[in-house]
């Protein structure tokens, strides 16, 4: 697995400084809401006594690096809330003016009001119903994988790639990201992962590799062990998507080779027919298997026989 990083020698690093906490005296300072900065000026004559960082010619960017990006998180947290209550307000504030405006524009008191409300309610199952099945599956996005809170991911047959937005201006030497066989772990030291899960499938872990974008997002690359199969999601526990609405690209058809390309055509075939309430392939061919039989047969009695 390539690993793209500018610092070098964490585990060093941190062993050595397991050492020197074992060896010295142990910290025991308490965080009082009311005061953090004095914890903090606590916990760094902490790590001045017990590590080497403030010999380091980069103490002050590195520790700065750090601020701004705890700074960020909270910032964006905040912000992503504030606009999650706005929009609910405003698809409420919508409803109530739709259904005094329905009601003004008709006869006197009537029961459009409750009318308008119920048309409301029906469309927002109906939107609901667009992105997700009977079974709960998610509708893919156009890149045949998921758009969640936290990541978006995308794929083709071949590979799934991975974004994941972090604080802007994180440096890579403060990523972690470990990708093996049937695990990937995602997210920002010091943090809980973003990701942390069973992959949908085993991936080639040789052939994957992460790299840090614009100091903003996490984008990992996974090369998948079985290319003939499109993945329902990332990791155990995330929303399945319908695989029957995944559309790939019929531009990229013509790179593979005959028999995969045969394959995916059979695939996509299929899918299309499921959808329209049609049968499949394999069961097209079963049917007229069946027919050809019972033209060579005509003396035997197929009035009962079913073709599924």
């Amino acid at each position: 697995m390539a690993i793209l990083s500018d610092f070098e020698g964490d585990d060093q690093q941190g062993s050595v400084y397991s050492a020197a906490v074992s060896a010295g005296k142990p910290f025991d300072a308490v965080l009082e809401p009311s005061n953090p900065l004095d914890f903090l000026e606590k916990v760094f004559e902490f790590v001045a006594r017990e590590s080497d960082l403030f010999r380091s010619d980069s103490l002050l960017s590195d520790v700065s690096a750090v601020v701004r990006m705890v700074k960020d998180k909270v910032e964006a947290e905040e912000k992503k809330r504030k606009e999650a209550k706005t929009e609910k307000s405003q698809k409420v504030e919508k409803k109530i003016k739709a259904a005094e405006g329905s009601a003004s524009a008709s006869s006197p008191a009537s029961a459009k009001p409750k009318d308008d409300v119920k048309d409301a309610v029906m469309e927002e199952r109906e939107t609901k119903s667009e992105k997700e099945d009977d079974n709960g599956r998610r509708v893919p996005n156009k890149g045949n994988g998921l758009d969640l809170d936290n990541y978006s991911w995308v794929q083709s047959l071949q590979e799934v790639t991975v974004s994941v937005p972090v604080p802007s201006g994180t440096k890579s030497r403060f990523i972690v990201c470990e990708i093996k066989k049937n695990h990937l772990k995602v997210g920002v030291k010091g943090q809980p992962p973003i990701i942390n899960g069973d992959l949908y499938e085993s991936v080639k872990v040789d052939d994957c590799f992460w790299s840090l974008e614009d100091q903003k997002s996490v984008s990992v690359l996974l090369t998948k062990q079985n290319q003939m199969e499109w993945w329902k999601y990332l990791v155990k526990g995330d929303p399945e998507i319908d695989t029957q609405k995944v559309e790939p690209e019929n531009s990229k058809l013509s790179d593979l080779d005959p028999e995969t390309r045969s394959t995916v055509e059979k695939m996509m075939f299929d899918q299309r027919q499921k959808q329209m309430g049609l049968p499949t392939s394999d069961e097209m061919q079963k049917q007229e298997i069946l027919k050809k039989f019972m033209s060579e047969h005509p003396e035997m009695d197929f009035s009962r026989a079913k073709i599924n």
